[in-house]
């Protein structure tokens, strides 16, 4: 068994003039929850079809749990499970109906798909509304019951595409928590494409960026602040002025000081003491009342990452 659960080496997919997926060469390690950040139109879907072998690469070649893309894919599929643009749901059966017809498709034995049912189930928050039709239910439970569609045959890797987009707040965080204690308790590797970067800093270990079908970025969301942004201090108090900014920047190590209200960020070239800045705001007459140390929000990494070089 390969360390890796994804492997590929310059994998490319064209559709006409098109390069949805340009030369992405990527390891996914086994066990991890990997996250897959692009804007829309980026190739991540591309990517996920791709690895599934519902398309065949342009150029380049890929390996899913150590099988091949092209030649077998549907090992592939049958080792997978996947949750992509539709949930895959007939909504005028029941909840337990629907994960009865998708166990039986998998042949999985009459007791144990009647008992991984009730697991999933029970696990989601769903088994006391089991047999109540799928059409009306909202659409957080849907999700989460295509989760439990997705992970039925206990694949050793998913594949979710956007799981909780079109979710209210509280929906889609009731999904991540399920979602994360579920992975915990299988033991799955996941590959997990979002726009909520909150949501990829929680569930995710391993990060990748794509931009226009290249891959340009690949850490675990602290490597990626470190190589997309600078470390910053964070200063809450009052007295600033635009002097006292003016002042700052000259200070060796300082890279750009913005105010706004009563919080003072000074962006440094690399992490320093703040000792000095902070003497000298003191000296300037500014009452301080908090000071931080912090680097960049992953959604500036990622906006970074977006518009550079673009």
């Amino acid at each position: 068994m390969t360390e890796n659960a994804i492997i590929t080496e310059n994998l490319s997919r064209s559709f006409n003039k098109v390069q949805a997926v340009n030369n992405l060469c990527l390891q996914v390690p086994r066990g991890i929850v990997f996250g897959f950040l692009g804007a829309n139109g980026s190739g991540k879907t591309t990517t996920i079809r791709l690895l599934l072998g519902l398309l065949e690469p342009s150029q380049g070649r890929a390996e899913v749990l150590g099988y091949d893309t092209v030649r077998q894919a549907n090992s592939i599929r049958r080792r997978t499970g996947a949750l992509l643009e539709h949930p895959g749901l007939y909504e005028r059966l029941s909840a337990i109906d629907n994960l009865e017809f998708y166990g039986r498709a998998w042949r999985l034995p009459t007791l144990h798909r009647r008992s991984r049912i009730k697991e999933l189930l029970s696990n989601l928050g769903l088994w006391e509304r089991r047999n109540e039709s799928v059409g009306t239910w909202s659409r957080g439970m849907k999700q989460r019951l295509a989760v439990a569609r997705a992970m039925l045959h206990n694949p050793p890797l998913i594949f979710l595409d956007e799981p909780t987009a079109g979710l209210d707040p509280v929906a889609a965080v009731a999904l991540r928590e399920e979602l994360q204690a579920m992975v915990k308790r299988e033991g799955v590797t996941v590959f997990l494409t979002t726009h909520n970067l909150g949501e990829a800093e929680k569930l995710c270990q391993l990060l990748g960026v794509i931009r226009q079908g290249k891959l340009i970025a690949v850490g675990n969301p602290n490597e990626l602040r470190d190589k997309a942004s600078s470390p910053r201090i964070e200063i809450v108090g009052s007295g600033f002025t635009s002097q006292l900014q003016g002042l700052l920047q000259t200070q060796p190590g300082v890279e750009g000081v913005n105010i706004a209200g009563e919080v003072l960020t000074i962006n440094l070239h690399k992490l320093i003491s703040a000792a000095p800045l902070v003497n000298l705001l003191v000296r300037a007459g500014v009452q301080i009342e908090e000071v931080r140390k912090g680097s960049a929000s992953l959604e500036e990494v990622f906006l970074n990452l977006m518009e550079a070089d673009s």
